[in-house]
């Protein structure tokens, strides 16, 4: 077993990374020797001579660089689409075990492993394993990245109870501003508030307005720590 959380959002393309890397430059700000994960990564650029993913190196940079990027991100794929499709056009295999041992290996480097996932809750790997049985093998609480944009109250919802019904609990939720002109953003958040507050006893951990340099430190500075974490 290893201690830490699993980061899932209402869709792709809606701060999760951003979230990750906040929460974990917050918990090592407060003295919490804390690793985020991105187990599996799909689109790399040519660097120097190396093929990096972007979101592997935001997360590299939010611990400061005390783990690798191999540790980070056990499984990086060149082409920036589902991971089981560019696994297949790559000639790739995604195998369960294997990088649940990779995963494991790194979160026990420290106390707490911040586990990204891929775009939503449910998001094919492998014939018969996606991203939410990835969650249950791992057997940690989930926190929700929730989109601020049109239909985000349905999306959120929804994923919460998918989140439920597979046995799993809602460690909190972050509201990220994905789109600036959202209007009745107030009105929205109040109605994410009373849903998560009564139905699935889950706390509000931030709401990530749009910044301009969305730096771990930055992005971090709106966010609180889950409850079980800030006890320890």
């Amino acid at each position: 077993m290893i201690k830490g959380f699993f980061i899932t959002g209402t869709d792709t393309e809606i701060g999760k990374t951003a979230v990750t890397a906040g929460l974990t430059a917050l918990a090592i700000a407060q003295g919490v020797n804390a690793v985020p994960i991105k187990p599996l990564a799909a689109g790399q650029e040519l660097v120097d001579g190396q093929w990096l993913n972007d979101d592997v190196q935001r997360l590299h940079a939010a611990c400061g660089g005390r783990f690798t990027p191999a540790q980070i991100g056990p499984l990086q794929l060149r082409t920036p689409c589902a991971p089981h499709i560019a696994a297949k056009l790559e000639g790739v295999a995604i195998a369960r075990e294997p990088l649940l041992a990779a995963i494991r290996a790194t979160a026990a480097l420290a106390d707490i492993a911040f586990v990204e996932g891929v775009g939503g809750f449910r998001v094919p790997l492998t014939e018969g394993w996606d991203t939410a049985d990835l969650a249950v093998d791992l057997a940690l609480p989930v926190i929700l990245v929730v989109g601020l944009r049109l239909g985000c109250i349905n999306h959120a919802l929804l994923t919460a109870e998918a989140v439920r019904g597979r046995g799993l609990t809602i460690a909190g939720w972050v509201a990220n501003q994905v789109d600036p002109a959202m209007p009745h953003v107030a009105d929205n958040l109040a109605a994410l508030r009373a849903a998560f507050d009564g139905e699935f006893s889950a706390p509000c951990l931030g709401h990530v307005p749009r910044l301009c340099y969305p730096s771990s430190a930055a992005v971090a500075a709106h966010l609180r720590l889950p409850p079980s974490l800030e006890l320890k």
